[in-house]
């Protein structure tokens, strides 16, 4: 029988957190689909990794600790008095769980932070920390249908993010394009400007011959 990506994908956490070394949930599932081993997702541990061996009808292989360890989830938190307002954790957050200004303090929405850590290694300050979640918040304490509940909405939050960057990528392009444009009739405008003048200096100019 084959196993749809989008059937893999339910099952893996949606942290987007690319600890399995690819860019995202889909892009793992999508990679198991054409032979990857299912033992990659870190973040989703042992609960994550039966699933997808019952799924895919494959041994229980141990996790692959040369990705690192389970650990229990947290969300992150910015030490706000040291913030310095680069951006740079909100360009790396995968599900825009946090906000702010350039130049003004950030912080991070607890409720929508998978504490996927994308966000830590850019901080030049070094002010983000992670707190871990309540024991009745751990995936492993959820039951299913609110487990699941928490991987669609954290889906969705990245599936929303990515379509907000590809409309600000695509602006962002009509506008390079528009000016690109107006340079080009104004290149276009000052040649033909300087011809005409040529033209007409030369028509004064007396024939002296």
């Amino acid at each position: 029988m084959i196993i749809s990506i989008e059937a893999i994908d339910k099952i893996l956490p949606q942290t987007q957190c690319q600890k399995c070394t690819y860019d995202d949930c889909y892009s793992y599932a999508k990679a198991i689909t054409n032979g990857e081993n299912h033992n990659k997702c870190i973040t989703g541990g042992e609960k994550t990794l039966k699933e997808l061996s019952k799924l895919l009808n494959k041994p229980e292989i141990p996790l692959d600790s040369s990705l690192g360890e389970y650990k229990p989830r947290a969300v992150a938190k910015i030490d706000e008095s040291m913030c310095i307002g680069c951006e740079k954790c909100l360009l790396a957050c995968p599900v825009d769980a946090i906000v702010g200004s350039k130049k003004l303090m950030h912080t991070i929405i607890k409720s929508e932070c998978t504490g996927c850590e994308l966000c830590i290694e850019p901080c030049p300050m070094d002010c983000i920390s992670l707190v871990k979640l309540a024991a009745d918040m751990q995936p492993i304490n959820l039951n299913q249908s609110e487990y699941i509940q928490q991987k669609n909405h954290c889906r969705d939050r990245y599936e929303y993010h990515k379509h907000r960057v590809s409309q600000k990528k695509a602006k962002q392009r009509a506008v390079y394009k528009n000016i690109a444009t107006a340079q080009e009739i104004d290149k276009k405008s000052y040649i033909a400007a300087s011809l005409a003048k040529y033209k007409n200096r030369k028509k004064s100019t007396p024939n002296n011959e």
